[in-house]
């Protein structure tokens, strides 16, 4: 099946060779013998000072990181795919496909036109926030080293925010809710004329973590037609005692899974790895172990039509509504 990683972050600018083995989680090799057919790398910028040069700086770095990543594929065995028929044509042919993204609206300073020349780039979807505030929206984690006066300095979403998704809608780009707050996220699923998404998230009923959406988010997801992409980063899967190292496993992520297919159902759910940024389980500790991840739900019940739904089927299907309303 078509299985696709929809967050996966990178060094940079020291970036290691991925067609060698490597110490990172995800490299070409590791995603052969795990079966990742496509991954979605990632051009985080992190938040820093929100002026003219600390705005350009950030939209610097964004578009430099996405044209190294179209340059990680060849046109032959490994594939760069902006739309969902270049992604599923790669699959058909057997080849690796390779997607990008930008994380942080930050890198977007207060540029409108910024959308626009990272679809051109490539890039089909922006995360509005990181950890820490940014012009566009309140993060689920603020940052008082970087000035956060608190949870909240625009109440979810700034002005110029919801002018940042309409040109992001525009663009064809999808709205990535993950790492904002919840009113942010609960704003941006009202203002976004297409399905907004959570391509690294879990389920706050399960394990309460900020970066975590509760049930009344998964709610608002199945509402607009979104999908929420499960990720396998072990502190927002299972809480552990203070000070004992986190065990959580495939068997947790499925937990999630299972959670959040029963609230909202087996169409707005997906699947993710936020390797090399943090993500990594027992039992998909890298990209080689991605049939692990596969094999648990099956175990479950999930048949090859549920597993195809969560692994690319409905995140292509909100991805070809995003640019179907682009213009």
């Amino acid at each position: 099946m078509l299985t696709l990683d929809t967050h996966i972050d990178i060094k940079w600018p020291e970036t290691p060779d991925w067609l060698t083995e490597t110490e990172q989680r995800v490299d070409y090799p590791k995603m052969l013998r795990g079966g990742l057919r496509a991954a979605v790398f990632i051009a985080y910028v992190g938040q820093g000072k929100r002026d003219a040069e600390g705005h350009a700086a950030a939209a610097a770095r964004a578009d430099a990181m996405l044209r190294h990543i179209q340059a990680r594929a060849d046109g032959d065995t490994r594939r760069f795919c902006t739309t969902p028929d270049e992604l599923e044509a790669a699959y058909a042919a057997g080849a690796t496909a390779v997607l990008s993204a930008v994380e942080n609206g930050y890198s977007m300073g207060r540029d409108l036109s910024a959308p626009a020349r990272w679809r051109a780039l490539g890039a089909h979807y922006l995360t509005l926030t990181h950890n820490g505030h940014n012009d566009i929206a309140d993060s689920a984690i603020h940052l008082p080293k970087l000035g956060d006066a608190g949870p909240e300095e625009h109440g979810g979403l700034s002005a110029f925010g919801r002018d940042a998704i309409g040109a992001l809608n525009r663009a064809g780009l999808l709205v990535d809710v993950s790492h904002v707050s919840k009113k942010g996220m609960m704003q941006a699923a009202e203002v976004s004329r297409s399905p907004i998404v959570a391509t690294h998230t879990a389920c706050r009923a399960l394990c309460d973590h900020p970066r975590g959406i509760d049930d009344e988010q998964l709610d608002m997801i199945r509402q607009v037609g979104g999908v929420a992409q499960i990720t396998a980063l072990d502190a927002f899967l299972k809480k552990m005692p203070q000070g004992q190292k986190n065990d959580a496993s495939v068997e947790d992520m499925a937990n999630h899974v299972d959670h959040a297919v029963a609230r909202i159902g087996i169409e707005h759910v997906g699947l993710s790895s936020d390797f090399d940024g943090g993500g990594g389980i027992a039992g998909w500790k890298d990209a080689s172990e991605t049939a692990n991840l596969t094999a648990a739900l099956a175990a479950r019940g999930y048949d090859q039509a549920a597993l195809s739904l969560l692994w690319s089927g409905n995140y292509i299907r909100v991805w070809r509504r995003a640019l179907s309303l682009a213009g």
